[in-house]
């Protein structure tokens, strides 16, 4: 049996139920193995008092400390977080946090290896902990992890030596553990594993009836992810506005929304973009098997869920050359990787929607990324860490 402690910033909770929910589905499909046990520390950062009565951090300082979510036992701690100085702390702050929880947990649940689902400040924190206790460390790089944190000055430098003392490491593409070991990290120690996506949600409809049922009539472009620049929302909504009679509805929230929000305004789309908020999988699931096209401007990314949840609702993609995105768009049917440009995005939605693939031959290409291959490669990583104990 293993036993595996999940270590999580990025976790959701009933103040955001969709916050992490690709760390809640890779999860769960591990716990649902016979062989697998598994406890969930899900820490929340919080700035000391009087900051922490603020109402952004209210709903997560009223969180429970310890709770049932789906059936796993969810530990929520709390860690110092030091507004103004970068995150430069967070790490050594979580470790500090974490270390009298892990030793009550270990008294009841001696766990295997220490999965840490993030690479900041999950990871320096995981490897200061696997250190006290004698447990290997897993480290997972997802995206911002790398590509942001990793390359800030205080904070790069913490990501680094992290992946330097791992016992092993996991990408969610190639190019992830390309740019991880271009970073210094020992590429003989990272595994690429590929995310999964839920089959059974994410389906093919009739996308007329989809439509349909969500009053549309016009062809759909679907773009979903967070509202940051990172995201290139403005990319899309400013191809979206060369294409006569084309809607765009954008799922995610953020701190970009208002600015998206002015440009929609300065450009006249009001009647054909539509923000639709933080909404959960299941709107999504309907509204991806609507769209003609799911396009999403990222400048970065590992290997997006949303690629993928768009592939299996038989929806193509378009998007830029970056992360796996050569891994997910291997032939036509799967979309069109272009230029990280309006017009260029322009283009691809206008001979998509013109010409629609198949939607049986879009969904086989992500018939391959399922959680159960997910998860059986993630335990097969887990258990080889386990066997050698916590050296590198």
């Amino acid at each position: 049996m293993l036993r595996v402690l999940v270590l999580s910033t990025l976790f959701p909770d009933a103040s955001r139920p969709n916050f992490g929910i690709f760390v809640e589905r890779q999860t769960l499909s591990l716990a649902a193995r016979d062989d697998v046990e598994l406890r969930v520390v899900a820490p929340l950062g919080l700035p000391p008092f009087p900051l922490s009565r603020l109402s952004r951090y209210a709903p997560l300082a009223a969180l429970p400390r310890r709770e049932q979510w789906k059936g796993q036992t969810v530990d929520r701690p709390r860690f110092l977080n030091l507004p103004g100085t970068g995150g430069r702390f967070h790490a050594r702050a979580l470790a500090a946090a974490l270390t009298p929880l892990l030793e009550e947990i270990r008294r009841d649940f001696p766990f295997d290896v220490i999965s840490a689902e993030f690479f900041f400040p999950d990871g320096p924190a995981a490897v200061v902990l696997g250190k006290r206790f004698g447990i290997p460390v897993s480290i997972k790089a997802r995206g911002s992890d790398i590509h942001d944190w990793g390359r800030r000055r205080h904070v790069g430098p913490q990501v680094i030596a992290a992946g330097q003392a791992a016992q092993g490491m996991l990408a969610v593409s190639e190019a992830m553990r390309d740019d991880m070991i271009a970073m210094g990290i020992p590429g003989d120690r990272i595994e690429a594993i590929a995310t999964g996506v839920d089959l059974a949600r994410f389906t093919p409809r009739d996308r007329v009836a989809a439509k349909a049922e969500l009053g549309v009539a016009s062809p759909l472009v679907l773009s979903v992810g967070a509202l940051i620049p990172l995201k290139g929302h403005d990319i899309v909504v400013d191809a979206v506005a060369t294409l006569p009679g084309v809607s765009l509805w954008i799922a995610g929230e953020g701190p970009d929304r208002k600015r998206l929000e002015a440009q929609i305004e300065r450009l006249g789309l009001g009647d054909r973009v539509r923000m639709l908020g933080s909404v959960p999988p299941e709107r999504v699931a309907a509204a991806l098997a609507a769209a003609d096209a799911m396009a999403l401007a990222s400048e970065r990314e590992g290997l997006a869920n949303a690629w993928l949840e768009a592939l299996a609702s038989g929806t193509p993609i378009v998007i830029p050359d970056v992360g796996g995105a050569r891994q997910v768009v291997t032939n036509p049917a799967a979309g069109r990787i272009v230029p990280r440009t309006a017009p260029a995005f322009a283009d691809a939605l206008a001979e998509l929607i013109a010409t629609p693939p198949a939607s049986a031959d879009t969904r086989a290409v992500a018939e391959p990324f399922t959680w159960g291959a997910n998860s059986a490669r993630l335990h097969a990583f887990l258990s080889r860490l386990a066997s050698r104990g916590g050296t590198a």
